[in-house]
């Protein structure tokens, strides 16, 4: 078949691999008008790594092997232990923290230097019978027969199928940053998640010297930014315990972002016709589990397969979305409760083993690595 991706990040570019490892002819379109290069690191968990392996893409020599995260409190006393690298052996692959540049490059590679088109701005979709059209803001047309939508948070290809204002704000925004900050965290294998009443922090080592950092505070579109947000960052978490005051001291402005965070509710049905959506998209959520990348990837390959089966087209994007919706959505719930309410608070932390803290992580990752199979 012809197939219209929309959107070349992670979801695309996933998406475009595998349905040309199908044989299928691909085209993707891209508003940017080369390969993003920003963004900072992000979280591949088992389940991402195990797609990743079956698209042919490997992660050697990129990021840095997370093997167990601890939650702290501000104070520095530990709430929780999570042993990342006994479910790593359980299911056979690692967990990477891996900046997003790196990740966009291994899934470019390989594949044809025309297969993405830069500069492609959707405008709008239609369908007639078994063709879908897409119409760029450049006013040209590109027909297929069949039409994913992988083009992020602000999806025009959703907004044809839902309309507007199904993504709505959540409660929480993160300044982060990717820094060359040297201390001891940086060249461990081990992931801090900090909580307090001020917000929420993560430092995450993502290879070569750097560290993933981050702060969730409270937040909503209405709220003014400040005007210089690393001194408020210092302002409200420099008090906290070690390492937190080394990494907002090492830091610059240069190295901010912010980000609000959004969700939608992901229906059962997310498609029409030939159309259908994967990652963002269908399913935009905080970051809180780190599991936004995972889920596209699985999304990409739960596609592909259904696809293989053959038969009517429209009647296979249903089924893909029919066996993604269970696990994406338990996924995006969990993910929508804020930064501070979903770890394990300190009472309950000491009560619980971590052999058993283990084994619920083990099960929880099962859940999710096992896409609709």
């Amino acid at each position: 078949m012809d197939i219209l991706v929309i959107g070349a990040g992670v979801g695309g570019l996933a998406v475009a691999r595998a349905l040309l490892a199908a044989g299928h002819r691909v085209r993707v379109y891209e508003q940017a008008p080369a390969r993003r290069t920003g963004g900072k690191a992000l979280l591949v968990w088992s389940n991402g790594n195990a797609v990743l392996h079956d698209l042919g893409v490997s992660l050697d020599g990129a990021g840095k092997r997370i093997d167990r995260i601890d939650a702290l409190t501000a104070g520095g006393r530990l709430r929780t232990s999570m042993d990342i690298a006994h479910a790593a052996g359980r299911f056979g692959f690692d967990t990477k923290a891996v900046p997003r540049r790196l990740l966009l490059e291994r899934l470019a590679e390989g594949l044809p230097g025309d297969l993405i088109r830069y500069g492609m701005t959707c405008r709008s979709v239609s369908q007639d019978g078994d063709r879908v059209s897409v119409t760029f803001d450049d006013g040209s047309t590109v027909t297929g027969d069949l039409l994913v939508g992988a083009d992020g948070h602000h999806s025009v290809v959703r907004r044809r199928l839902w309309g507007d204002g199904a993504v709505r704000p959540a409660t929480f925004g993160t300044w982060q940053g990717l820094s060359p900050i040297g201390i001891d965290l940086t060249g461990t294998h081990r992931h801090l998640v900090i909580s307090g009443k001020e917000g929420a922090c993560g430092l995450m080592p993502a290879g070569d010297g750097l560290l993933q950092w981050w702060f969730d505070v409270r937040w909503s579109p209405a709220d003014p930014r400040p005007a210089a947000p690393l001194a408020e960052l210092r302002r409200r978490f420099g008090r906290w315990a070690s390492p937190v005051p080394e990494v907002l001291a090492a830091a610059t402005e240069d190295d901010l972002e912010f980000f609000g965070h959004h969700w939608n509710r992901v229906p059962r049905v997310w498609g029409e016709g030939r159309v259908t959506l994967v990652g963002d998209a269908a399913h935009t959520m905080p970051p809180t589990l780190g599991q936004g990348a995972n889920q596209t990837l699985e999304d990409a390959w739960v596609l592909a397969r259904e696809l293989a089966k053959g038969g009517d087209p429209a009647a296979r994007l249903r089924a893909y979305e029919q066996a993604r919706y269970p696990h994406v959505s338990l996924v995006s719930r969990l993910a929508k409760r804020n930064p501070a309410n979903w770890r394990m608070p300190p009472v309950l932390a000491r009560l619980v083993p971590e052999t058993a803290q283990t084994a619920m992580l083990a099960r929880f990752s099962n859940r999710l690595t096992a896409p609709g199979a």
